[in-house]
């Protein structure tokens, strides 16, 4: 049986190169790649998207919008790890893990859209408990993150390793900062739509001076319900969501073996893996609560999920090259 090709259109870009890296390794597929010189030639990208079996867009949102544009062939799959697909009618979110039959919705897409690192953290933590109702859906919520400066692509990057390599030994280009001060990030809409939340929740991003890692804080004031749930019984409703899921790990409750020192939550930790973990930590005498995701924002956030979502899509066992 000839081996599935897939072609990564933007493979030198952020993601693209995480991607490619982890497929070349692979016997199962090939790997398709354009000449670097016709990277922006329409009839060659157009030729090599219709001739494969998947193809994974790594590429700005109006690129990725173009790419589809070329699609003549209803048989090619295509994968997009943009923002530009991830909310549009008629792509299938990449999020296997988020309800009950998506795996299936993904199998049988033509169109699927990876979803965004940060949005990935917050579903994880807030999904289970809209879905099972133990939360309101028109609880206001708040999403405190950072995530490591590879998030902010290859000029970002760039930024800081010059600092670096121009001025060892000094503290930092930037040590922390806080960043969508006008509001309306990308990923709002995404996180609204997929949460079951009747309003978008306020999100705060920034970004931390180490290259990959991803924390995303949901504080929970359960005070302001008329019957809050226990943080054990928050706790529970997530666990029980996610159980028998190999990518998205719940620790136990109140868990501190987990924390640096036995006090911090170290963003990266699950650095290199397609895992992310889900904590609850929880006063029930102030009737409060902090949901934590921490993820790769480069794996489970990025090419980790791709690779899981092209796993699925060829009918492959998941954990392939993860």
């Amino acid at each position: 049986m000839a081996k599935p090709k897939i072609f990564i259109d933007g493979e030198s870009g952020t993601t693209g190169l995480q991607i490619h890296s982890r497929l070349k390794k692979r016997d199962d597929i090939e790997l398709v790649s354009i000449e670097a010189s016709k990277r922006k030639d329409a009839a060659e990208r157009s030729q090599l998207i219709n001739a494969v079996d998947v193809v994974i867009l790594c590429l700005p949102d109006d690129a990725a919008r173009e790419a589809v544009s070329l699609v003549t062939n209803s048989t090619v799959k295509i994968l997009d790890a943009s923002s530009a697909h991830r909310t549009t009618k008629g792509w299938v979110y990449g999020f296997p893990e988020l309800n009950p039959g998506q795996r299936e919705k993904i199998v049988s897409a033509q169109f699927v859209s990876n979803p965004g690192c940060y949005p990935t953290g917050f579903l994880a933590c807030i999904l289970p408990l809209i879905a099972k109702g133990l939360l309101p859906n028109d609880l206001p919520i708040t999403i405190n993150a950072v995530s490591g400066y590879s998030g902010g692509g290859k000029n970002l990057i760039q930024k800081y390793h010059t600092f670096h390599k121009q001025q060892p030994g000094a503290t930092s280009l930037y040590p922390y900062g806080i960043y969508g001060l006008q509001f309306g990030h990308k990923h709002v809409k995404e996180m609204h739509q997929y949460s079951g939340l009747a309003s978008p929740p306020l999100f705060v991003p920034a970004v931390g001076d180490f290259e990959q890692g991803m924390l995303v804080q949901v504080p929970l004031p359960l005070r302001t319900l008329k019957n809050p749930p226990s943080g054990k019984m928050i706790y529970q409703a997530i666990a029980d969501y996610y159980q028998g899921e190999k990518f998205v790990q719940v620790a136990p409750f109140q868990y501190s073996n987990l924390l640096r020192d036995g006090m911090f939550l170290d963003a990266t930790a699950m650095n290199g893996t397609n895992i992310v973990q889900v904590f609850v930590f929880a006063n029930d005498a102030t009737q409060e609560v902090l949901l934590v995701a921490r993820l790769d924002n480069l794996g489970k956030g990025a090419s980790g999920a791709a690779i899981q979502n092209l796993n699925i899509m060829l009918g492959f066992p998941e954990e392939l090259g993860l």
